[in-house]
């Protein structure tokens, strides 16, 4: 499509990763007229630009979308360009309608229609689905701006390996699995410190026997135990995406082997350098990588379905109250696995229905 040129299509999905792709599947199976815009360059590129070393901590058998199983030893853990590889390539066996370097900065009501905006492109469609997961922006706390010039700061959002980083200690900030993996992988050359508490640990090893016979119990409960359909789920609910995630592969004990030293939480900076734990301890890293995780701005989603808080107001990625806006691939959409590749194969076929009794009627029940 031309620049300020207008285009009319039926459902526009905003986001080309897994849970865009595989709703991208099942709306192609409908024959339905749709079309995903992504703002990479190549699709999987999401999963390209994270760091090198990324592995998945569920086994291929576990990762493939509809219609296609992720190839090789179902018991591996594929690689992030890996996945990204094959992303590119589900995307080009099902010709899915793809339109790369698209940034959308705007939807908004347009009478019985809705007008979708990227720049000085714009679309007029029927349906919207946002399956960005929001767009987001890397978090790092306001007092990161008062360290030290000399100190080298990264997220871990642009972080690719360790040799961007300048001679000295490191230390990392976030004891989640982010940060347990780059703080084992920067210990192999660097003095390396981790600040921040655990949300928990696998209680086994992970690896290839995890994969057969832990991983899959894992799995059930993500998919049909921890549900907004039952009571344990709903319970859990509001509090899943608040809390630390279990660290799953690298655990305390791993790094504690590795030489890696555990420390309580950063508060705050003093003379230039982290101050942590409540005797408030200073310590001097030339380096600090920043695994404090994201936010989500929704800012762009000009229509009432993300309160003031931020919270989407949907039902298992339906939002009653804008008939024909969606949502996909975000945290606990209907069940804890929702965010994942195991997940979200399954909701993206639930939603297709949705569009689809929204095309025939105009009416929702969910």
């Amino acid at each position: 499509m031309n620049e300020n040129q207008e285009s009319t299509v039926d459902t526009l999905i905003v986001g080309g990763g897994q849970a865009g792709l595989a709703l991208g599947y099942w709306l192609s199976r409908e024959g339905r007229n749709f079309l995903i815009v992504d703002e990479n360059a190549r699709t999987g590129d999401s999963w390209r630009q994270r760091w090198d070393s990324l592995r998945l901590f569920t086994p291929a058998k576990y990762d493939g979308l509809p219609g296609v199983p992720f190839p090789g030893d179902g018991l591996n853990f594929p690689g992030k360009d890996e996945l990204a590889d094959y992303l590119e390539d589900y995307g080009r066996r099902f010709d899915l309608p793809i339109l790369h370097n698209v940034r959308v900065d705007g939807i908004e009501n347009d009478g019985d229609w809705f007008h979708v905006t990227a720049g000085q492109r714009w679309w007029r469609v029927r349906n919207v689905v946002v399956a960005t997961g929001g767009y987001r922006v890397p978090k790092t706390p306001a007092f990161a701006a008062e360290l030290s010039a000399d100190i080298c700061q990264l997220h871990s959002q642009n972080y690719k390996n360790p040799s961007q980083l300048q001679p000295g200690p490191v230390l990392v900030v976030g004891l989640g699995n982010s940060g347990a993996e780059i703080a084992l992988e920067v210990s192999r050359s660097h003095q390396t410190a981790v600040a921040g508490t655990a949300g928990g640990e696998l209680p086994v090893r992970h690896g290839r026997a995890a994969a057969r016979f832990v991983l899959p119990v894992i799995r059930f409960a993500g998919l049909h135990l921890l549900t907004l359909d039952t009571p344990v789920g709903r319970k859990v609910a509001p509090t899943f995406m608040q809390k630390a995630a279990p660290l799953i592969r690298t655990r305390t004990k791993e790094l504690k082997a590795a030489g890696v030293e555990l420390l309580p939480r950063v508060t705050g900076v003093r003379d230039g350098y982290p101050e942590v734990g409540g005797d408030v301890q200073t310590v001097k890293p030339a380096n600090v990588i920043w695994c404090t995780g994201y936010r989500d701005d929704y800012s762009w989603v000009r229509v009432p379905a993300v309160d003031t808080e931020g919270r989407l107001l949907q039902k298992r990625g339906v939002v009653a109250d804008v008939p024909g806006v969606f949502f996909l691939g975000q945290e606990f959409l209907f069940a804890a696995a929702s965010a994942t590749l195991p997940g979200v194969g399954r909701d993206a076929r639930y939603l297709a229905g949705r569009v689809k009794a929204q095309r025939s009627s105009g009416l929702l029940n969910v």
